[in-house]
């Protein structure tokens, strides 16, 4: 069991001012000890909280006034205090085994733990979910959770999980749902396992057993050089193709019966398809736009209307394992000193632009600026060496990869790198935004953000 450690305070907060300091272990609020932030969020919002503190080997116990509801202005280090609750499947076409050695270690950590479902949007399998769960999910309304499906026939199920257990889990998800949680499924698509007649059977599955999932969304498997399965590969066109009509197929299904389309393919099918994206009007509210659902199309919308779509946040992948802060609880991008220095400092507008982007970024952002009539403004498309296969997005950009492509350029132009790249200002293989060979700026990731760039510079942008 561990205990949540001070990471940052805020300024004349009721925990600040009641003495408690960075690198405080507080082991109980109210003589509870809290399991992982969800009950901290709750047992820190009471009022007058009672903190039994550990400082420097010495226990401390520190009175909070405050009112009833009011933060008391304290960050933590982890979303998850007793334990993260791992996962014992053992899936081919997990990610997890694809990494490449000598990345961080929580990296690593294969998970299958409803918290960080509620709190992250991982997705959890319900292979190692029990009853107590389910009383604590539906008794603190802990919604909307992220649920992997990858197929409704037993057998499929069980094959793909590499786990006896999965051919039964999925009652769990019927009882989340009669519970009236909201859930959102996925199903990652191998070719020749789970595409295919047996991809129509499991949207079939769907339609009939669990119609009231709010979304699902149904992604291709990424295969890094890193993989040991002989048996995973990428999609081809033409099954990219199949699976966009497979899936525009059963959303008129699905609309017919609940007035919703339910499931929803990844945007990579339709770039793998070589088909344009649907309207904005096909991903309803974007519930899964951080699982490149529609991503596309709400940063075109936004590049163009200069509205924000999708919540404003696009996450990326391992949000959950750079800590938890207390508002919100994802990591930060950038942390506080780099983006005061980035505030404060003075930007070229003069300068031509170049957008940093990844391969399938690039095939998004092409036909965006040339619709746009966008000059002045180059693509630097980089490759994912780092990872290899067919690793295209931009969220998984290493940063030895950027510096390579970056190490040919000069400082004549402004460089701009897409914010999803990085968490606490470091890409996924550890390498610091300022240890590139040239300085680059660091943006939000959304049309929008990019729309007000380009409109504050003083070089030929013509933005609609």
């Amino acid at each position: 069991m561990s205990f949540p450690i001070v990471t940052q305070l805020t300024a004349e907060s009721p925990a600040a001012l009641a003495g408690v300091l960075v690198g405080d272990e507080i082991q109980k609020i109210n003589g509870i000890t809290p399991r992982d932030v969800i009950e901290w969020n709750t047992m820190s919002t009471e009022a007058d909280v009672f903190l039994e503190v550990v400082r420097g080997g010495i226990r401390l116990d520190i009175d909070v006034d405050k009112l009833e509801g009011e933060r008391l202005g304290v960050e933590v280090e982890s979303p998850i205090f007793d334990q993260v609750r791992t996962c014992d499947n053992h899936c081919e076409f997990c990610f997890i085994y694809q990494l490449p050695p000598g990345l961080r270690k929580a990296l690593y950590v294969k998970d299958d733990d409803f918290r960080l479902s509620f709190l992250y949007g991982n997705f959890t399998t319900l292979t190692r979910f029990t009853e107590s769960d389910l009383e604590r999910i539906t008794l603190e309304r802990l919604s909307p959770l992220y649920v992997s499906i990858h197929a409704t026939d037993p057998a499929v199920r069980t094959r793909m999980l590499r786990n006896r257990r999965g051919a039964t889990s999925l009652r769990w998800l019927r009882a989340l749902l009669d519970h009236g949680i909201e859930v959102h499924g996925q199903v990652v698509v191998c070719p020749g396992l789970n595409d295919g007649a047996v991809l129509a059977d499991t949207l079939a599955g769907l339609y009939q057993d669990f119609s009231d999932l709010t979304t699902v969304a149904v992604v291709p498997l990424g295969v890094s050089q890193y993989t040991t399965e002989p048996a995973m590969r990428a999609h081809t066109r033409d099954e990219a193709c199949r699976v966009v009509a497979l899936v525009e197929d059963w959303q008129t299904r699905f609309v017919a019966k609940t007035n919703r389309r339910v499931v929803y393919a990844a945007d990579e099918y339709y770039v793998l398809a070589e088909q344009a994206f649907p309207p904005r009007s096909s991903y309803d509210d974007f519930s899964q736009i951080e699982n490149g659902i529609g991503m596309a199309r709400a940063f075109a919308n936004e590049f163009f209307e200069g509205e924000l779509l999708g919540g404003g946040t696009h996450g990326g992948f391992f949000a959950w394992v750079d800590g938890a802060p207390a508002e919100g609880y994802r990591a930060p991008r950038l942390s506080r000193d780099l983006n005061d220095a980035l505030a404060k400092s003075q930007r070229d507008l003069a300068k031509p632009i170049t957008l940093i982007t990844g391969t399938y970024g690039r095939q998004v952002l092409e036909p965006m600026l040339i619709e746009a009539n966008v000059v002045d403004v180059e693509l630097l498309e980089v490759a994912n060496d780092f990872f290899g296969g067919n690793i295209g997005v931009t969220g998984l950009l290493a940063g030895v990869d950027v510096s390579r492509a970056l190490s040919t350029c000069d400082d004549s132009r402004r460089y701009l790198l897409p914010d999803v790249c990085l968490s606490n200002d470091r890409f996924i293989d550890g390498v610091h935004v300022n240890e590139l060979p040239i300085k680059v700026e660091v943006v939000e990731t959304s049309g929008v953000a990019l729309r007000d760039i380009f409109r504050a510079c003083t070089s030929q942008v013509a933005v609609p």
